[in-house]
């Protein structure tokens, strides 16, 4: 899912560029909702894997936060 959503972000600028603008707009409410579903999903693998077998959980969960980070990152650093 974070890779996706990379990817949507930068396709998002490639085709349209760098807006301004008042209104957030569609992408915005989409990453809103990712940021949202991606919490949900996260959480969900903890509780259901981590009882199960805690290193291998650890290290997938280190991934996917590292993962999730980039597309915050890359909104964070558009705008600034």
């Amino acid at each position: 899912m974070p890779l996706a959503m990379l990817a949507f972000i930068l396709i998002y600028i490639s085709t349209y560029g760098i807006v301004r603008q008042e209104d957030e707009g569609t992408p915005a409410h989409i990453f809103q909702i990712w940021m949202v579903v991606e919490v949900l999903a996260v959480a969900f693998f903890a509780v259901t894997w981590f009882p199960r077998n805690p290193k291998q959980t650890f290290i997938i969960l280190a991934l996917q936060i590292a993962a999730s980070l980039l597309p915050i990152a890359l909104v964070f650093f558009l705008e600034s």
